[in-house]
């Protein structure tokens, strides 16, 4: 883990109760050049902040200096209130935006999420107007309605598991080209939807297009 930055744990305040939190900001004097949410996969089958694809994303957007907040969905770790299928969770995503416009105004944002918590980010990161950027991994279209993104011109990446068992790999190769705006698609051969083994190449993934998008961001 990067030490260049203050890790502080903290709770929001949720629609239906706290929600447990940790900000990771750098030490730097400068404003950051954007600033990240990362949301969990999904919470009744083990998701939590804590997660280790959760965890590779914060820290490859750590090392490039710019903050990150991660959090627990309603009902999962210390979170109060009780999983609601997707639908709720898009509240406790406006929740951690909201948190962040308020510790950094003005700073463009990102929304990352894996599995689930990418659907709950991606449905609420495409309407919000602070942001800019999009990070989709393991996007579980098999099971999940993805069809918001067809209206979502904002500029995304999805990483993805060649072997994933939860998005058809082929089905995402399809979605990518046809969605509007500026977007990559990383397929990460060899892995199943927890990309294990093969983290490095998720930061790599992450690190290569967000410097892209973000330039200021560069080392």
């Amino acid at each position: 883990m990067s030490q260049r930055h203050d890790s502080r744990n903290l709770f929001l305040s949720g629609p239906v109760g706290r929600l447990e939190a940790i900000l990771w900001t750098p030490r730097s004097p400068t404003p950051p050049a954007i600033a990240a949410v990362i949301c969990h996969p999904h919470p009744l089958f083990g998701g939590t902040m804590h997660n280790k694809v959760v965890f590779q994303v914060a820290k490859s957007i750590d090392a490039l200096g710019a903050p990150v907040l991660r959090f627990n969905f309603r009902g999962a770790g210390l979170s109060e209130g009780v999983h609601d299928r997707g639908v709720g969770e898009r509240d406790d995503v406006r929740t951690a935006l909201q948190f962040l416009i308020a510790e950094f105004p003005g700073v463009p944002l990102l929304v990352a999420g894996f599995s689930f918590g990418s659907v709950a980010g991606l449905r609420v990161g495409c309407k919000a107007p602070e942001v800019t950027q999009l990070i989709a991994l393991g996007l579980p279209v098999n099971n999940s309605d993805v069809s918001f993104l067809l209206d979502c011109p904002k500029p995304k990446l999805f990483v993805h598991g060649g072997n994933d068992e939860h998005g058809d790999v082929r089905k995402v190769k399809e979605l990518v080209p046809s969605l509007p705006g500026e977007n990559r698609l990383v397929i990460v051969e060899g892995v199943d939807h927890f990309f294990a083994g093969k983290l490095s190449e998720v930061d790599q993934a992450i690190t290569t297009w967000l410097t892209k998008q973000v330039p200021a961001l560069k080392k």
